[in-house]
């Protein structure tokens, strides 16, 4: 009797903990810091959502799944906090989640979507979602979160520049073109051929448009940082790396738009007018994977995703622009893309 007494004790003294909130949340969200997603295990369903406070230097994981509920899909790719709006795009699952920066609520569920990768915000009532297996671009109606059309691209793509009435998008998978939409009517008006497989894309201070092309994954051709002049589409300068192993990913631009960084044997940074590439890394740790880079457009830090082996729990790693190191925190399963949130309703990717 007295052991029967213990086990209903100890179930319910479960069952309550199971109800108890993690942590609350006005504990941690309301002040600056940055939205990271893990992409979990290909088809294992177990992608995550990470918060990383400023405030209180901790991290909190599983923050979509203890909001919500329900888990967050298969291998979430990018995220990109705008104002009150948070959307994660989830690629396997083929939907964008769009939740609430500082509650983590759930929004709207966008689905249609073939292997949807990045998406590209146009004005506060349309965007546009790039795709890895699909020749259109899908427009989305941000207004009621619904698919409203397609843009034949007639070839994949992936990153997503916005910049006055055009949008900059990338054809990443065997591709070597960057292809120009009009924002006005959502039709394709020209293309600038670059490097093989440039996959990803900023702007700079001067509005030029900076493209790392990775070269392809067989490296049978050279990587290339390439920069294009928006108001005329045309290539002003071309970077092309020493040697075709390199495999250079994940480009960036610190908040003054003057200094690129990419993922290369670790972090390298360069000046946007450097007359060549840098030879040495800013920041390299051996044994530690890098899979994607943020820089925070409030102090500078370069915060790095580690994904370990790709199995186990990876981590977040902050640095001082200057390579020093600050802290180092454990996140989901494959850590990836981030998005800050300087402060409560105001943010950037």
């Amino acid at each position: 009797m007295k052991n029967l007494v213990k086990i209903i004790f100890l179930l319910s003294l479960v069952a309550s903990c199971k109800k108890m909130p993690i942590t609350p949340i006005e504990n941690f969200t309301l002040g600056g810091g940055v939205l990271i997603i893990n992409e979990g295990n290909f088809r294992g369903g177990n992608g995550s959502l990470s918060f990383y406070s400023y405030d209180s230097s901790k991290i909190y994981n599983d923050i979509f799944y203890s909001t919500n509920g329900r888990p967050l899909g298969d291998v979430p790719n990018s995220i990109i906090v705008k104002e009150d709006n948070a959307y994660i795009v989830v690629n396997n699952s083929g939907k964008i989640e769009v939740i609430d920066p500082s509650t983590f609520e759930s929004k709207a569920t966008i689905t249609g979507l073939i292997s949807p990768r990045n998406i590209g915000i146009i004005n506060n009532n349309k965007a546009y979602v790039s795709s890895l297996y699909s020749d259109s671009v899908t427009i989305i109606d941000l207004s009621n979160n619904s698919i409203s059309g397609y843009i034949n691209m007639r070839r994949t793509s992936e990153a997503i520049i916005v910049a006055g009435n055009k949008a900059f998008i990338s054809n990443w998978a065997g591709g070597k073109e960057i292809m120009v939409i009009s924002t006005f009517n959502d039709r394709v008006v020209d293309s600038i051929e670059v490097g093989i497989e440039p996959e990803s894309m900023v702007l700079d201070k001067s509005g030029m448009l900076w493209v790392l092309c990775n070269g392809g994954w067989k490296r049978d051709n050279f990587a290339e940082l390439i920069s294009i002049n928006i108001s005329t589409d045309r290539v002003s300068k071309k970077y092309v790396f020493p040697n075709k192993q390199a495999s250079p990913s994940c480009l960036k631009i610190d908040a003054l738009g003057q200094t690129l960084y990419y993922l290369e044997n670790g972090v390298r940074a360069m000046e946007v007018n450097a007359l060549k590439l840098p030879p040495t890394s800013l920041i390299y740790e051996p044994g530690t994977y890098y899979n994607k880079i943020g820089i925070n457009p409030g102090n500078g830090d370069i915060l790095i995703t580690d994904a370990v082996d790709f199995m186990q729990q990876g981590y977040l790693l902050i640095y001082k622009n200057d390579g020093t190191f600050i802290s180092k925190h454990k996140a989901g399963i494959i850590p990836g893309s981030m998005s800050f949130k300087l402060r409560l309703n105001s943010s950037t990717n």
